[in-house]
């Protein structure tokens, strides 16, 4: 969800109104995907990285996100969306993991869109942590190095318990992964858009998956041999 301070900038805006019509466009799209049928909607929220931004700007974000989801868990509940997170939240402060946690418990039963929040979330240092697990218990004898499979490494991923993504929209023209999802998205769909994240709707979602769907997902095949299986 790129742009937000840009968005802001452009309008004279500070960068905190920015990230606040960033929550409108959350909501937006959440009701968007929901009007779909999509499955799962993960955001990437706040990266790693983002803790290197001025603590001002940190300590708002922070202050957004609890505000946010004090409002939105009723109309979670009202539209069956699944409130999941993803990344280290022990580095986040405790009133803000309380109010995930409230949110993650209250949603658990829903059964339509799984909404998911990327949040402290850096994929090189979510696939360190796979490994060093995974080396910690070969060296201690619980399993043969040459168990591990792209099966097994997967399941110890902040994502075991969803699948791949389909489709990557990246916002705001970066043409840049900025450590969202590295190991997860080796077959999905990237597409850019110049748009800010606050302006992003239905239009551009609706541009988005069109071009999604204009596209040969070939998985390592060529064409003849997806042809052939589609007879």
């Amino acid at each position: 969800m790129d742009g937000n301070g840009r968005w802001a900038n452009t309008r004279g805006l500070p960068r905190i109104a920015g990230h606040r019509e960033g929550v409108r466009a959350v909501r937006r799209v959440t009701e968007l995907c929901g009007e779909l049928d999509v499955n799962i909607l993960t955001l990437y929220t706040f990266s790693s990285e983002n803790w290197k931004r001025p603590a001002t700007e940190v300590s708002a974000l922070m202050k957004l996100l609890v505000n946010s989801l004090r409002k939105e868990v009723k109309d979670l509940m009202k539209n069956n969306v699944r409130f999941t997170v993803i990344g280290n939240i022990e580095e986040l402060e405790q009133n803000v993991r309380r109010e995930l946690e409230d949110a993650i418990e209250k949603t658990a039963r829903n059964t339509g869109l799984n909404l998911n929040l990327a949040l402290s979330y850096g994929s090189r240092q979510e696939i360190i942590r796979a490994a060093r697990y995974l080396a910690e218990i070969s060296a201690n004898g619980e399993m043969s190095p040459g168990d591990i499979t792209e099966e097994l490494f997967s399941k110890h991923l902040y994502t075991n318990a969803i699948p791949d993504p389909d489709l990557l929209i990246r916002t705001g023209g970066e043409f840049r992964i900025s450590n969202f999802l590295l190991w997860q998205i080796a077959y999905t769909e990237i597409y850019v858009t110049d748009t800010f994240w606050p302006e992003f709707g239905k239009t551009e979602l609706d541009a988005a998956i069109l071009e999604y769907q204009s596209r040969e997902r070939r998985f390592g095949k060529i064409s003849e041999q997806l042809q052939a299986n589609n007879r």
